[in-house]
């Protein structure tokens, strides 16, 4: 019997293929997410790993056994699933391991309009009956099947990003994408067609093996060839998606990084202007600017955990018009709640076209603070060392703690979030400060009881 715990996570399935799961397996999901969303009807999409289509067919197998229709979408990104799942008003399941190594992969699941599903929300009871039908006895198939069609709804994707974000006025501009050889190959070219912007492909050849460097912007080291390129093209921006694409990272006309908090503040000025008043969600490792900048522009901030999860609930619970995360994941009012670095992505370039000043200098005045960027410590004994942290920052004057997500520590001058892996012995930490040396300073200080 396969061990589940290892690859049932908080909030999706994900696991090495053959190894830890199978297309066996896959089936009974389906039929699990068939009978745990109790719908009619569900949709199911798959990037280009290797072993994704065969898992993704077998889902459906196991969905339409228990008399359910499925639609299948095929190839597409994250988020294109979750449009399908928006816009067709059905659950969903999306098989893909995002930036991991090309022997993973996994499936992300929703409820109908993206709403989704996590340990609390579903994945739980979808685990049970999976590991119930793995111990004795699989499903009892309906009276009748349901049916498995195809559809592609790229083209009806495209259309709705772009109805969001108006681009056809801005001037023209050199893009250089790099794709990572993930789904942003799939989905760029279709969205970007007919627009004023002359196209740099990096890596747009689909290949769930990753030749080229692993789809995780997140690393410096995978942004090297982007950078580069921008440099040497003279190109306006340069963009870099993760594997399934629902990530989007953000370089300058100089090749510098641009912090996925300065792109959450930038995004949120724009929604404002749509939606005056609003609520603008950010996590607690977001930067001060986030909600300074909410602030100064009419909307109400809400802080909350890290994880697209906590995320999608605090903008159901508040009718939130936009959420961001340091980890480059953009949430949208406009699109179900969900996340879609594409949309954040359209937003930036159209701020940009719509003037004639370079990223850099667009994005300086949201850019306001010094940070460290997340830096991970392996620890024996994760809540012990939290506990030392805490003993040595509750007694220091002008300090505020909260444990909303872990440790924070607040002072006039500089923050910092301490937080445990759900996954891994580690701890993480967040830095920032009025300046640079603030920063290193507090940086090394939390450093020296974390790893003592």
């Amino acid at each position: 019997m396969p061990d589940l715990s290892q690859i049932v996570k908080a909030y999706d399935v994900r696991g090495v293929v053959p190894d830890q799961w199978d297309e066996a397996l896959a089936e009974l999901f389906g039929a699990a997410f068939a009978r745990v969303t109790d719908a009619d009807a569900i949709v199911v999409g798959h990037d280009m790993r290797p072993s994704s289509p065969g898992l993704a067919r077998a889902f459906a197998r196991g969905a339409a056994s228990l008399g359910v229709d499925v639609t299948e979408i095929g190839l597409c990104s994250t988020d294109q699933l979750y449009f399908a799942s928006g816009y067709l008003d059905l659950p969903g399941a999306m098989f893909t391991a995002s930036h991991n190594p090309a022997r993973y992969n996994g499936i992300k699941m929703c409820r109908a309009g993206a709403a989704p599903i996590g340990q609390d929300s579903g994945l739980g009871e979808i685990r049970a009956l999976v590991e119930g039908w793995t111990d004795g006895g699989a499903p009892e198939p309906a009276a009748e099947p349901g049916t498995i069609t195809q559809r592609d709804v790229l083209h009806d994707y495209a259309a709705h990003l772009r109805s969001l974000v108006d681009l056809t006025a801005i001037r023209p501009l050199k893009v250089v994408v790099d794709a990572g050889n993930g789904m942003g190959g799939h989905t760029v070219p279709t969205v970007f067609e007919g627009l004023p912007l002359e196209l740099d492909a990096l890596y747009f050849e689909l290949d769930g093996t990753f030749p080229n460097h692993e789809a995780n912007p997140l690393d410096p080291k995978n942004i090297v060839d982007l950078q580069a390129r921008v440099r040497e093209t003279g190109a306006d921006i340069g963009l870099a998606f993760d594997g399934d694409a629902d990530r989007c990272f953000v370089v300058d006309g100089r090749g510098e990084p641009v912090s996925p908090s300065a792109i959450t503040a930038l995004v949120a000025s724009r929604e404002l202007a749509k939606h005056p008043g609003g609520t603008v969600i950010h996590n607690c490792i977001t930067s001060w600017s986030v909600p300074e900048v909410v602030k100064e522009n009419g909307g109400t901030p809400v802080r909350t955990r890290v994880g697209h999860s906590f995320i999608k609930a605090e903008m159901a619970r508040t009718g939130a018009i936009f959420g961001g995360e340091h980890s480059a994941h953009y949430y949208f009012r406009d699109f179900w709640n969900a996340d879609t670095g594409m949309l954040a992505a359209l937003h930036v370039l159209a701020a940009l076209g719509g003037q004639q000043g370079p990223l850099s200098g667009l994005v300086a005045q949201y850019d306001r603070y010094a940070a460290s960027g997340e830096i991970n410590s392996t620890v024996d004994d994760q809540t012990g060392r939290m506990e030392a942290v805490k003993a040595a920052y509750e007694r220091r004057e002008g300090a505020e703690l909260d444990e909303l997500d872990g440790l924070t520590v607040t002072t006039a001058n500089w923050w910092f979030n301490l937080r445990p892996s759900n996954t891994e012995p580690l701890l993480r930490l967040n830095v920032e400060a009025r300046d640079q040396e603030t920063a290193a300073e507090v940086r090394d200080e939390v450093l020296s009881i974390v790893r003592a």
